[in-house]
């Protein structure tokens, strides 16, 4: 179970920040029809606000930035559409791998990689390897990713290693996960007004705190991060007890 205790000097004031912020990035369709512009246009978007706002949260004391990229869900999209979000995301990987190794910054990859293409996997593998030692915080991409998926997947590999499930723990189940190192989301931000969780994050989000921001994610500013860390500073976790 992670720790929130972590502070932020913002305003002269110290406040308990996320060690864990999870982002569910949806609605840049729906910004993208709302300003008349392609549908395509509101994810190039979309992919710019999450650089800026992932930037921003670990500058502001988060340690940990899990990004709802791209669900498994979303191969069922248009090959235009898929097609195109591919291409972003190497784009996207490509074009700021440096920054975030200057800025400390260390990128990982959560999901499957069978059904990813191989230009996909190539620009993950070399920002993986390029920020390996960064040590100010960690962005992690949700790509191909679904939480029921990683759930069984996890499970397979949990037998394959211990064939006697009576001997599991929960313990064990978290080591099994894509990313075992990555601690339990404090906090879950979903964008757009839309109230549900799509899978994201199932294991690790147990006991996390949700906020729902009812605007678009091309529309998330850092005056909203503020607003919304504010808010979680202000909660009362009590983690099921």
């Amino acid at each position: 179970m992670s720790s929130s205790d972590r502070s932020s000097g913002s305003s002269g004031k110290n406040i308990n920040l996320p060690s864990h912020i999870g982002y569910i990035v949806d609605g840049n369709r729906r910004w993208a029809k709302a300003n008349g512009l392609a549908s395509l246009q509101g994810h190039k978007r979309g992919f710019e606000v999450l650089r800026d706002i992932s930037i921003a949260s670990i500058e502001a004391g988060v340690q940990y930035v899990s990004a709802f990229c791209f669900s498994t869900e979303n191969w069922n999209r248009s090959k235009t559409e898929v097609s195109y979000l591919m291409k972003l995301i190497v784009k996207l990987l490509n074009e700021n791998i440096n920054d975030m190794a200057d800025r400390n910054i260390r990128i990982v990859h959560v999901g499957a990689r069978d059904g990813l293409p191989k230009s996909v996997l190539v620009a993950i593998d070399k920002a993986v390897a390029k920020t390996a030692d960064c040590t100010k915080g960690t962005l992690a991409l949700c790509i191909n990713y679904g939480g029921q998926q990683e759930i069984v997947d996890a499970t397979k590999k949990l037998l394959r290693q211990r064939p006697d499930p009576v001997r599991l723990t929960i313990d064990d189940f978290s080591k099994a996960l894509y990313t075992p190192y990555i601690p339990d989301i404090d906090l879950v931000v979903r964008t757009s007004g839309e109230y549900r969780t799509s899978g994201f994050m199932l294991w690790r989000t147990a006991y996390a705190e949700y906020s729902f921001v009812d605007k678009c994610w091309p529309d998330f500013t850092k005056q909203d991060l503020k607003l919304v860390l504010l808010d979680y500073a202000r909660r009362h976790r009590r983690f099921g007890k």
